[in-house]
């Protein structure tokens, strides 16, 4: 026999049939054999009637016209969900089903025209082992230390990392948490992650540290109490932020903060505005004039630390320096915390009611602080069944993404693309529809994907033009079974001129 090999017929491969009415789900590597109207092990693929189908519908999103040509989403609470004539309709990649194993296209490939462009979205989902969730906590509380294991059900799942401005952080999941430790810790993870990222409530613990209640966009809870307030600023900035206006009401202002404690009398805003020493010295590190690290240790306490009364914060006062009747003002980054004091004759501190004019100024603190929030990133890098189930050459696909002629997004939501190798891309979980996530009990997570670009670049990259559909072809193929959801307000659209960013957001 000459020539090249004849290439098998994939579909008896894919969702084959085996004896008893067993269907064998080729959507992941678990290879699951369903038996008739049973569930795969991922409660995502069924066996009805002895055919491989998804149990949730494939999302569709749309947004529709004003006059004037204006394209906006869905306004008030009444539509019913339905397919609206002449909207334009993007491919999500919920529900549509996976590339898995590596060769198989994409489950969509979808051609469409925007303002007179012919442009293909490849629509998938990814099976994400290696993922994971950057949360940003809006508090100045304690919540362990740097490089602490956070845990949920007892198991780790990830750890606290660097903080930033105003912010806890931690990272979860991972590769080596989903695959490389024992089975109780890569499902525990998978399960945590898929909780996050959906939406739901985490409840975590921190080692050496506190209990913490994490939903996106909610406040989070820190060992049972709700944070209400992110800092207007550190103990340095809060200081120089509100100086003029503590200017006259008070002699000395501490601003109790874990990382920069401020006095403003030494500080520059108020060598600036000619307020003598008041004599008072702080503990802790002294960094520049009026600034001080290290003035106790981390807590759940004014501004982050441990104390609950700052006179402990007083190392000394020098009475060559202050003065009998001296007002001093203690005060948190957010203003929760607030304790006037007033020098008596034996130069000790004794705390007093606070003034209504102090009170305004530590009231406007507050008013500068933001909500508490949780903000949870989803992050994951496209690997190599979801390239290849784009064109049969991956790296240019790769290519394609980074010189920013392929836009990719999650769920319709834009992405970060970071720089470097490969295709690894960061998304907000509240910029996608919701219940966008699944898993497989491989284990991994399953996320929508989308690559949207122009037709005779696909064709250029070598994608399977073999399996485009019109935009058409695939609605009507859904009928009434697919859900369709409004376009999100401030996700740009996403067949959209994409600009050579690299796909950056």
């Amino acid at each position: 026999m000459s020539g090249a090999p004849k290439r098998p017929d994939l579909t008896e491969r894919f969702g084959a049939r085996e004896a008893d009415g067993i269907v064998r789900c080729d959507a992941c590597p678990v290879l699951c054999r369903i038996r008739p109207e049973k569930l795969g092990a991922c409660g995502r693929y069924a066996n009805r009637e002895g055919e491989l189908v998804r149990t949730d519908p494939v999302v569709f999103a749309q947004r529709v016209a004003e006059e004037g040509g204006t394209m906006v989403p869905f306004a008030g609470t009444a539509w019913d969900g339905s397919l609206v004539h002449e909207a334009e309709t993007f491919v999500t990649g919920i529900g549509s089903g996976t590339t898995y194993p590596d060769y198989k296209p994409a489950p969509h490939i979808v051609a469409s025209q925007h303002r007179g462009v012919d442009t293909v979205t490849v629509v998938s989902e990814g099976i994400f082992s290696y993922c994971g969730a950057k949360v940003k906590i809006d508090t100045d509380r304690h919540l362990g230390p740097e490089q602490a294991v956070v845990r949920a059900k007892g198991e780790p799942i990830g750890h606290v990392t660097t903080a930033e401005y105003g912010s806890q952080m931690l990272a979860l999941g991972g590769v080596n948490h989903l695959t490389g430790g024992g089975k109780a810790e890569g499902r525990t993870t998978c399960e945590s992650l898929l909780a996050l990222c959906n939406g739901e409530a985490l409840e975590v613990s921190i080692d050496d540290g506190a209990k913490v209640r994490l939903q996106a966009g909610q406040a989070p809870v820190v060992d049972g109490e709700p944070e209400e307030r992110m800092r207007a600023g550190c103990g340095s900035a809060v200081a120089g932020m509100f100086a003029q206006q503590f200017f006259g009401k008070a002699d000395e202002v501490v601003v109790v903060d874990d990382h920069i404690t401020a006095v403003l009398t030494e500080h520059q805003a108020g060598r600036c505005l000619d307020m003598p020493p008041s004599g008072l010295r702080v503990r802790g590190r002294k960094s520049t004039p009026g600034r001080y690290f290290q003035v106790a240790e981390p807590g759940a306490g004014w501004g982050g630390t441990d104390l609950t009364d700052p006179l402990l914060l007083i190392e000394r006062i020098d009475q060559g320096k202050a003065w009998p009747g001296m007002r001093v003002l203690f005060t948190s980054t957010t203003g929760e915390d607030a304790l006037f004091c007033r020098l008596d004759e034996n130069f000790q501190l004794q705390p007093e009611a606070l003034p209504s004019e102090l009170e305004a100024v530590v009231t406007r603190i507050g008013e500068n602080c933001e909500p508490s929030l949780v903000s949870v990133l989803f992050m994951a890098g496209a690997g190599g069944s979801l390239r290849s189930g784009v064109t049969e050459n991956p790296v240019q696909l790769t290519r394609a993404v980074k010189s920013g002629d392929c836009r990719v997004t999650m769920g319709g939501a834009p992405v970060y693309h970071w720089p470097g190798g490969g295709i690894t891309v960061m998304v907000d979980v509240l910029a996608m529809p919701k219940e966008a996530f699944g898993y497989v009990p491989t284990p991994a997570l399953v996320a929508p994907i989308e690559f949207t670009l122009p037709a005779s670049l696909y064709q250029g990259l070598g994608g399977h033009m073999d399996q485009v559909q019109s935009l058409d072809e695939v609605l009507a193929s859904y009928g009434e079974t697919a859900s369709v959801t409004p376009w999100r307000e401030g996700n740009p659209w996403p067949l959209e001129a994409n600009g050579r960013n690299g796909g950056r957001r």
